[in-house]
């Protein structure tokens, strides 16, 4: 199958190791043609690209693990994937991305290893917008308590912390201390706890962040920042503050 513009320039670490083996049979064809689409650009470009394209790639095997982790394909899994790439990389990325996750479905493969060249290759930022988007898909038809156990294994192996995990979960499993799990802090901190909380957040998850990775993915981490502002403005609001 031939590849849009989304997969674009120098492939990457990803194209090495356990997802380099799941996804060889899609992007093996296509290293010449693309490796030749590096000439474009300058040394620090394609480094940005190869990284672009590794980010994709890990999203793809582990969006499969997510899917497939209670058992059943829902469309409405499918759906969300295929929206998530139309929405940020256009209607091909969107079409392609569902047809190869739908191969890498029925495959064999360690999910161990695959989270562990994750965590080795890809930056802290990187991966906290890898798992919001897989919770966000997760959730997309109510988390079941397989796909639950299967992020908490891919949270862990990716390395990161449990409060990491509750603050995402948190924006999609609404509670009466939502806002406060978001920010990552109990409902009894101080005000000046919150606001010392909000500023290290603002800071985590700001866009900016994953510059590297293009316009595009930069555009889908605005949602877990949108989160947490809202957060705050709602505590604010509630204390007066």
């Amino acid at each position: 199958m031939g590849l849009g513009k989304w997969i674009a320039g120098a492939l990457g670490w990803a194209m090495f190791g356990p997802i380099g083996g799941i996804l060889g049979y899609y992007f093996a064809s296509r290293v010449e043609k693309l490796a030749e689409a590096t000439v474009v650009y300058g040394e620090d470009q394609t480094w940005n690209q190869g990284q672009r394209n590794s980010f994709l790639m890990s999203l793809l095997v582990l969006s499969a693990s997510v899917i497939k982790a209670d058992g059943k394909i829902t469309s409405q899994e499918l759906a969300t994937l295929r929206s998530f790439f139309t929405r940020n990389f256009g209607a091909q990325a969107g079409n392609e991305a569902e047809e190869i996750v739908k191969d890498i479905i029925t495959k064999e493969y360690n999910l161990y290893e695959v989270c562990g060249q994750v965590r080795s290759c890809m930056d802290y930022s990187q991966r906290l917008q890898l798992y919001h988007y897989l919770v966000a898909l997760g959730a997309c038809d109510g988390l079941h308590q397989r796909e639950v156990d299967v992020l908490e294994t891919i949270a862990t192996y990716i390395g990161l912390s449990k409060a990491e995990v509750d603050s995402i979960f948190a924006q999609f499993r609404p509670s009466n201390d939502s806002n406060y799990r978001i920010l990552e802090i109990e409902p009894s901190a101080t005000d000046e706890e919150v606001k010392k909380a909000y500023r290290k957040m603002a800071i985590k998850y700001h866009p900016d962040k994953v510059a590297t990775l293009g316009e595009d993915v930069q555009k889908a981490a605005e949602e877990k920042f949108k989160a947490v502002n809202q957060a705050y403005e709602a505590i604010c609001k509630e204390r007066g503050i």
